[in-house]
């Protein structure tokens, strides 16, 4: 039994209990909520239902909890419920109701985990998005790991998700970038505002080789070749390195693509129609306080060129006429004030603001022997995905990126994220499953055959603590996904992955699975190889939502 087929049947058992008392069950919550104690000599599952609602009821909560643990004892794979404290229920599951999840795992494979939380629903996922003026940046690389886990996780919950980049390839950076270029290919020092780093060698190289009289031409010509050129190489490199990555979009869009079509010029037509802008010292501003903004923003400057809020707000109109109900924005740490600015927009184009969803990402540093890594090998003074990935590979890249909050700065020890150690998070959680990758094998080369949905094990017999703790660990996995998915934190996953290892190492170390010598293949064999091959499935569904591997041999 799940946690939460177990929360319906608590909640179903109140409404009869309360209805035989001439009570009113309208005073239950929508979900009852269940959570595994502290303390496991507590029980299996404990519901705080009894404290919620006793006094809306007029009863003492002790009491109402009394009548529930009586009514639930003994039904549907409740053991034992009992009352503990001020008005809490502790409940134990029947052995073969808790030894159902394991046949759900095994009957649902791939699947298990999955839900419809966010079935029929259309999001445009926006990530990375860095500027193609140079190698993408930790920033970028942290939302390259954690946006493609999060799109995984949004996916997984039956959303339909479309991951996008939105490539700033209009401004000033890209003028800068350009001059960067040209300066490198006379073998100049880069213009006080420009770029700096081996890889502009690279590109004006590289530029030069496609269109050798580059530097020959006029100055507007040359500039245009260089921004041609030099700007689809990076568009390039930036691509294949997220692919390296495991990090694939579904569109390119092409900031370059909303003032060619004119959509900019007629969105902010349509804002000074509606009277959204007005004009003051030379520039068109948008009412955006109006809207909750803390100020009016430019949306044309006073030279008659837009602003960037200005390809903001097209975009934003664009992606809505594409059909997406939610538009989720992942942002650097610098782009705060962009939540109100975006949603002020929304608000402005007469549409809904929660349509708009923000998030932002604090910043990343490496670390190793103790100190901070500052320069890259090739960008200078910005440190890349390049030099992480080389320094601990992609999975543990991955993991490390994935494994905290976005909420908060991340230092990643490149000492430790390169280990094949059990202090190594990603090793911790790749080498369970290796091991019980190792343990069919091994089940093999004995011709015991590990069971399947379509095999009989007698599950009623896993009664250990740690097989207990197993499966209720394995059962809490369904319940992760969707909150991680909810709260667009895919850290979640990784910690439970990290929990369920440790709940399995644990196991292993005190349950033999396969017999030893002479000894005979028992029930109790075929049941213990049946949760081991339930949590090696679990051990590769949540890494593959992470987009990190789950080897069969380390």
């Amino acid at each position: 039994m799940t946690p939460a087929a177990l929360a319906d049947l608590v909640r179903a058992v109140a409404v009869d209990v309360l209805t035989s008392r001439d009570l009113d069950h309208a005073a239950l919550p929508p979900a009852v909520t269940i959570e595994r104690p502290r303390n496991p000599e507590h029980g299996d599952y404990a519901t705080n239902l009894a404290l919620q609602v006793a006094k809306k009821l007029g009863v003492a909560p002790r009491d109402l909890a009394g009548w529930l643990a009586d009514a639930l004892t003994g039904r549907d794979g409740v053991a034992t419920a009992d009352v503990a404290g001020p008005g809490f229920i502790n409940l134990r599951l029947a052995a073969d109701a808790q030894g159902e999840i394991v046949r759900q795992v095994l009957a649902a494979g791939d699947g298990y985990g999955r839900g419809a939380a966010l079935a029929g629903k259309k999001i445009n996922l926006e990530f990375v998005s860095a500027n193609p003026t140079g190698p993408l940046h930790l920033g970028g690389t942290r939302w390259a790991a954690v946006g493609d886990a999060l799109g995984r996780l949004l996916g997984a919950q039956g959303a339909d998700v479309v991951r996008e980049y939105y490539f700033n390839d209009a401004g000033a950076q890209i003028d800068r970038f350009v001059r960067s270029l040209i300066a490198s290919a006379k073998g100049e020092p880069p213009p006080e505002d420009g770029y700096a780093g081996a890889y502009l060698s690279d590109v004006a190289a590289e530029v030069l080789r496609t269109e050798p009289n580059a530097l020959s031409l006029p100055d507007a010509e040359c500039a245009e070749t260089f921004r041609r050129i030099g700007v689809g190489l990076m568009f390039a490199e930036i691509k294949r390195s997220l692919h390296d990555f495991g990090t694939d979009f579904d569109v390119y869009f092409h900031e370059d693509s909303l003032h060619a079509s004119g959509a900019v010029g007629e969105v902010v037509e349509e804002l000074k129609t509606h009277g959204h802008l007005y004009p003051a010292d030379g520039a068109w501003w948008l009412r955006s306080t109006e809207f909750g903004d803390d100020k009016d923003r430019v949306v044309i400057k006073s030279d008659g060129d837009p602003a960037y809020i200005a390809g903001d707000i097209a975009y934003f109109r664009d992606k809505r006429r594409r059909g997406f109900d939610l538009c989720i924005y992942m942002l650097g740490a610098d782009h705060h004030g962009y939540i109100a600015r975006l949603k002020s927009a929304a608000a402005a184009l007469d549409d809904d603001p929660a349509a708009v969803e923000v998030l932002i990402g604090q910043l990343v540093n490496l670390v190793s022997d103790g100190k901070p890594v500052r320069m890259s090998k090739r960008a200078g003074t910005v440190v890349t995905m390049e030099d992480l990935v080389d320094a601990v590979g992609v999975d543990a890249a991955r993991y490390a990126l994935i494994r905290s909050s976005v909420d908060a700065s991340l230092d990643i020890d490149l000492d430790l994220w390169s280990r094949r150690t059990s202090d190594n998070p990603v090793f911790y959680v790749q080498y369970a499953h290796a091991r019980l990758s190792s343990l069919e094998r091994n089940a093999a080369e004995l011709g015991i055959k590990v069971p399947t949905v379509d095999t009989e094990a007698d599950l009623s017999l896993l009664t250990h603590q740690r097989e207990g703790e197993l499966i209720r660990t394995i059962g809490d996995f369904p319940k992760v996904v969707t909150t991680a998915a909810e709260l667009r934190e895919p850290h979640r996953v990784a910690r439970y992955l990290e929990e369920l290892a440790s709940a399995y190492h644990k196991f292993y170390d005190s349950c033999r699975v396969l017999p030893q010598g002479d000894e005979p293949v028992t029930p109790l064999t075929t049941a213990r190889l049946a949760l081991c091959a339930a949590v090696r499935q679990l051990l590769a569904n949540g890494l593959r939502l992470l987009g990190v591997t789950a080897p069969e041999r380390m």
